[in-house]
């Protein structure tokens, strides 16, 4: 038995019984409306949840259970769940099974000790992730699925709140209710991570600008992380120095004040429809998780010592002296409770888990959307008057989706009145107004967390990243929470988006590395993101709507990276216009299209980017020299469009794979291998930039793929395809 088990079990029966019922002080307790259901209701959650940890560890012995980070200790969490409202939105520490059982019960739909254990035993049957992982979730409760987050959680959580308001502001109904609040949880040490310490400054920005932002952060402070203390005060100081946050305070073995505290906070958030933060004080028993041996870093003293601090004891406490329970009936329903755990978790333990790949994958798994089309800009006639640069046409296009759908928000720094560095947004705010368009925090995390929140307000969000280089402080963010969401939560909650960041390499030696970022890497291996990259004002208008029609009706985490060096481009050839197009008002890309330049049939140029100003220049030269050449670009990186690909290339005499990205870890490297796999038998060659830094002025060149680069392979695999087709063995 583990020794918190049987404290209680000894704890209570030394309980002492009033002598005369309801009991010395009793009177004035029970004179709080409702307080004698509530304290039975809290006891109720704070009971299941303790016997689900015991019984997680029991699984982890029989080899039957994965997961044994618990919430023995932070049962208090229960007066969350009991006292905030099923229509309030909650994104859950992994330390909440009071608050899942609360709300469970309050529901009366769904069985917290079932459900709970499916998702220990990862069952296939699990309601909030089908088995993927051990998550608080579920749609019937208002739980938005969260896995072993370090606060990773906090700016969509924040952003939530700020949306909420936002559609308020505009007029617009969201899935939850009009005067919801954002119940977050955390843990101390988080408090230190820059992800908590962003969205702890949004939250105190917005409360400084006087926007609504409903959200409740609670930090469920149990003075460890791990093995390392949290210093005394730190959490009081770091949570009380927030501008315009008020901070409360409960201790969460005096379920009396601590309803009391909860109820205020609740309350004060959805009067005021602020911001606030609330410091839960917890204890921490069975270590951190089942691989955790406490005693190595505790002395057996302190670990005693929280045994006094059991909220389960404080709240059997609190209804013995009131004369509710007695001692007796207190043990009856906790080890009623446990024999009921142990019978459904033999029910639950024999059910199948996912067995299959594609069952793993489906809530991530892209779509068919039939066969893929082959775009051939170059066929449509030129319109001379009132053609586009590519970020004319962005802008062009932004301003029409942005009419024709009034839940399309643009969001980041400077894309207001500026209008972005690079006047990609220019004019929006003027025509549609600060609603619509919103100046961000100068943090990538802030922009991303808002953009994740105003998706789970109904918005389709259009996030705003300056340079590519500057995603790095924010990529957890779509790796770890937007594109996980569908996987963890089995597809019951999207987050869709269309991350608009502006990228690449070639702007002539300007700003060094941090404006000349040339890997995609980081969002190629994020698994269930869609990737594109626009090259030409032909192609940016549909590929931006195909985006856009991903995020609204699939729900995807869409992420457009635009050339920077081809925003303004008007030329292949010096005067020849032929980087310019006519407005497309209709276009919608799909994944797996491409778009094909030229019509030559001895090499295929395989690119995207900047590589397709590059090519279509080196084609020139090659086509001079009598090589017919045909330049395909890729549009979509991730995921590749392998089967058109594959197709085209088995038609050529030879490919060459035009590749702006590192030699290493490129996109380059997943375009040969898939053309390796489908079996492609023609030769097969790859330039691409060095693994480098870009940096500043005239030396980019040298790490920077080049035309002449271009040109000097596509000699060499031309010739190694001509010789091939010549041999007598073919």
């Amino acid at each position: 038995m583990e020794p918190v088990d049987q404290h209680f079990l000894d704890a209570v029966r030394g309980l002492a019984v009033p002598a005369g019922l309801p009991g010395p002080g009793a009177t004035a307790g029970l004179d709080q409306p409702g307080l004698a259901e509530e304290l039975l209701a809290l006891l109720e959650a704070q009971v299941v949840s303790r016997h689900l940890d015991l019984a997680a560890r029991e699984l982890q012995r029989r080899g039957a259970g994965y997961y044994t980070i618990g919430s023995a200790g932070h049962e208090s969490n229960a007066a969350l769940g009991l006292l905030s409202r099923l229509t309030d939105p909650a994104l859950l520490h992994y330390r909440s099974g009071g608050f899942y059982a609360a709300r469970a019960a309050r529901s009366g739909e769904v069985d917290p000790v079932r459900e709970t254990l499916r998702s220990l035993t990862t069952s296939r049957h699990d309601p909030a992730s089908g088995g993927r992982h051990k998550v608080f979730g579920h749609p019937r409760l208002g739980i938005v699925p969260q896995t072993s987050t370090i606060a990773s959680h906090l700016p969509r959580a924040v952003g939530l709140g700020f949306s909420l308001g936002l559609a308020a502001a505009l007029g617009r109904s969201t899935p939850w209710s009009d005067d919801a609040v954002v119940v977050t949880s955390f843990g101390d040490a988080s408090v230190n991570h820059s992800t908590a310490a962003g969205a702890l400054n949004a939250a105190a920005y917005v409360a400084h600008r006087h926007k609504p932002c409903p959200v409740l952060l609670v930090c469920e402070d149990n003075g460890l992380g791990i093995s390392t203390r949290t210093p005394r005060g730190w959490v009081e100081a770091v949570l009380g120095s927030l501008p315009g946050v008020p901070c409360f305070t409960a201790d969460g073995h005096d379920p009396v004040g601590l309803l009391d505290v909860v109820r205020r906070a609740l309350d004060r958030v959805r009067k005021t429809q602020a911001p606030a933060a609330l410091r839960l004080r917890t204890v921490r028993f069975m270590g951190h998780a089942g691989s955790d041996v406490e005693i190595a870093y505790r002395t057996p003293r302190a670990i005693a010592a929280d045994l006094a601090l059991d909220p389960l004891l404080g709240t059997a406490r609190a209804l013995v002296e009131r004369g509710l329970r007695t001692p007796q009936e207190v043990l009856e329903q906790y080890e009623a409770t446990r024999e009921r755990v142990a019978a459904v978790m033999e029910e639950v333990v024999g059910e199948p888990p996912l067995a299959t790949r594609s069952e793993v994958v489906a809530p991530i798994a892209h779509r068919p959307t039939g066969a893929p089309v082959r775009h051939r800009p170059d066929d449509v006639p030129a319109d001379g008057e009132g053609r586009l640069t590519l970020a004319q046409a962005i802008n062009r296009t932004l301003h029409e989706e942005m009419a024709r759908d009034p839940g399309v928000l643009v969001l980041g720094e400077d894309v207001g009145a500026k209008g972005g560095v690079y006047g990609v947004t220019r004019g929006l705010s003027a025509e549609l107004g600060p609603t619509r368009v919103l100046d961000t925090l100068l943090d990538e995390q802030t922009i991303l967390g808002t953009a994740l929140g105003a998706a789970l307000a109904g918005f389709t969000p259009v996030p705003e990243i300056q340079y590519l280089a500057y995603l790095h402080n924010a990529e957890d963010q779509l790796r770890g929470e937007a594109a996980s969401l569908r996987f963890f939560s089995d597809g019951q909650y999207e987050n869709g988006m269309v991350v608009r960041i502006a990228g690449l390499a070639y702007q002539r030696g300007f700003g060094g590395h941090f404006h000349n970022d040339n890997s995609l890497a980081v969002l190629r291996d994020v698994p269930g993101l869609v990737l594109a990259v626009p090259s030409h004002p032909a192609l940016a208008p549909g590929l931006l709507r195909g985006c856009l029609r991903l995020a609204r009706e699939e729900g995807r985490v869409a992420v457009y990276v635009e050339p920077i060096a081809r925003y303004h481009t008007r030329d292949l050839v010096e005067g020849d216009g032929a980087w310019l197009a006519a407005p497309d008002p209709t276009g919608c890309f799909a994944p797996g299209d491409v778009a094909t330049w030229g019509g030559g049939t001895d090499l295929l140029l395989v690119t995207f980017g900047n590589g397709v100003h590059m090519a279509r220049s080196a084609a020139r030269t090659l086509e001079a020299e009598g090589t017919g050449c045909t330049v395909l670009d890729l549009v979509w990186l991730s995921p590749l469009p392998e089967q058109v690909l594959a197709g085209l290339a088995a038609t050529y005499d030879a490919v060459l794979v035009v590749d702006e990205t590192r030699r290493s870890g490129g996109v380059g490297e997943g375009v040969v291998t898939a053309l390796v796999e489908a079996g492609v038998d023609v030769p097969v060659a790859r330039v691409a930039s060095a693994d480098s830094y870009v940096p500043l002025g005239p030396a980019a060149a040298t790490v920077l793929l080049q035309v002449y680069e271009v040109v000097e392979t596509a000699r060499r695999v031309v010739s190694r395809g001509r010789r091939r087709a010549a041999s007598p063995r073919r």
